[in-house]
């Protein structure tokens, strides 16, 4: 696969720019908290679900408020004690920061999802991207495209005439 060289212009081709141009930082939790102080921590952000990370920043999965509601409140388990890091679903989707903006829409659509964090090639956490994302992005970059020149037949009157008046 060749190495596509991306640029900031105007210009560049959307598709052809990298992820890591459009990422949105990412919130995320450490594994080894509670469950209580993850749902607390996504309770304040107003989330249903959170990545998950270890202490080097690596992306372990994703947990969600109503499994871990569910599967610890509803078994009687004490969210307190309980850790998050056994509530984490390691099968979701994700894309890298190089793949091109293209792959990771074309990846999300697949899944059926509408945003998916993003790692290095460490699976390092560096951020999310989303469907709406890449939308906003492709609609921005339609208006700033450049106006199409068509130049006039020589044969055209643009313009209106107006008689010169002469002083004398």
């Amino acid at each position: 696969m060749e190495q596509i060289n991306t640029n900031h212009s105007w210009g560049a081709n959307f598709e052809a720019r990298t992820v890591k141009d459009i990422i949105e930082p990412a919130e995320s939790i450490f594994n080894k908290i509670s469950v209580k102080t993850a749902l607390d921590e996504m309770q304040a952000r107003a989330s249903d679900s959170s990545s998950v990370i270890d202490q080097r920043g690596e992306l372990l999965g994703t947990v969600s408020k109503n499994k871990m509601n569910r599967e610890v409140g509803g078994f009687g388990h004490d969210p307190r004690t309980e850790p998050v890091e056994a509530q984490i679903e390691t099968n979701n989707p994700y894309c890298f920061d190089d793949q091109t903006v293209a792959e990771a829409e074309q990846m999300m659509l697949n899944a059926q999802v509408g945003e998916v964090p993003v790692v290095t090639r460490e699976k390092l956490l560096v951020g999310t991207i989303s469907i709406e994302a890449i939308a906003q992005e492709k609609r921005w970059r339609k208006r700033l495209e450049p106006l199409t020149y068509y130049p006039a037949p020589e044969s055209a009157t643009i313009g209106c005439s107006m008689p010169l008046l002469h002083h004398q």
